[in-house]
């Protein structure tokens, strides 16, 4: 029977997509550590308006019919000991498909306290719709970034500001890595926090009658961090949330993956309080 289960798991990681899937997870964790000295600040800055002429025509013919849903914020938030630097592939493919603010958020990594990071992502929503002028924002999450989105979206009210939150391989269901922290990491943690058991992850299995918020949770097959996989599923009978798995993508790579990028602004254009077709 043990050589029957090891030959399975053979033939499971000798896949070809796995195969590359952890060649492309291996070159974009190396050309991640150069681009992180980049990404230490955060860029807030808002464009003056959105432009069109340095896009293609097809582009640019979608924008004409719904200008405002192309100028409405995007706000990317990274995961654990991570910053913007991780959204530079997603961020300009999200420009060339006509959204005009696409914009970072780094949180110190320091931050011991999802529902503290989530407070600080609230006060840096209500300063973006204060410069844009906009009421309402979509919010894109990397692994942990996109907990504390939920949370702020969830738990803070936070519903009424974000029309799309999505998230890439968030552990919604924590992850079973977490177990594993020693004593003395976990002690005093957000590691602590990412246990399936955890008062952050049973406070989110609450309630939460009239969620106002659409959630697209992207999670791979091939996801080293998040453990099982199934666990960055978003599961909640009130949230309403569509979960789309994408085969052979590395934790770290899901921002640099084409398929993501191409779920994303599907997503981000449909109108408020829309979904993608459900898929499984």
């Amino acid at each position: 029977m043990a050589s029957i289960d090891a030959w399975r798991a053979l033939r499971t990681y000798a896949r070809p997509s796995v195969v590359i899937g952890g060649f492309t997870e291996a070159a974009w964790i190396s050309a991640h550590l150069l681009l992180y000295p980049l990404g230490t600040r955060n860029e807030l800055t808002v464009r003056p308006h959105l432009r069109l002429d340095d896009l293609g025509p097809s582009v640019r013919s979608r924008l004409v019919d719904d200008i405002d849903n192309a100028g409405t914020p995007v706000l990317l938030v990274h995961g654990l000991v991570d910053n913007r630097s991780v959204f530079t592939v997603l961020r300009r493919a999200l420009r060339r498909r006509g959204f005009g603010h696409v914009l970072t958020l780094n949180y110190s990594i320091f931050t011991q306290d999802v529902r503290l990071a989530a407070r600080e992502l609230s006060a840096a929503v209500e300063k973006l719709c204060d410069r844009t002028g906009h009421d309402r924002i979509h919010i894109i999450g990397h692994s942990l970034g996109g907990l504390i989105a939920r949370y702020y979206v969830q738990r803070l009210g936070g519903d009424e500001r974000v029309a799309h939150l999505v998230t890439l391989g968030t552990p919604h269901g924590g992850t079973a890595w977490s177990r594993l922290a020693p004593r003395w990491l976990s002690a005093a943690s957000i590691v602590t926090q990412l246990r399936p058991d955890s008062p952050v992850l049973r406070e989110l299995e609450q309630a939460a009658p009239g969620f106002r918020t659409s959630i697209l949770a992207v999670y791979s097959d091939l996801d080293q961090l998040v453990v099982p996989s199934r666990a960055a599923r978003c599961e909640h009978p009130d949230l309403g949330a569509i979960n789309v798995m994408v085969h052979g993508v590395g934790h770290m790579s899901l921002p640099v993956d084409p398929r993501v990028a191409r779920l994303v602004a599907d997503q981000l254009r449909l109108p408020d309080r829309a979904q993608l077709p459900v898929r499984r």
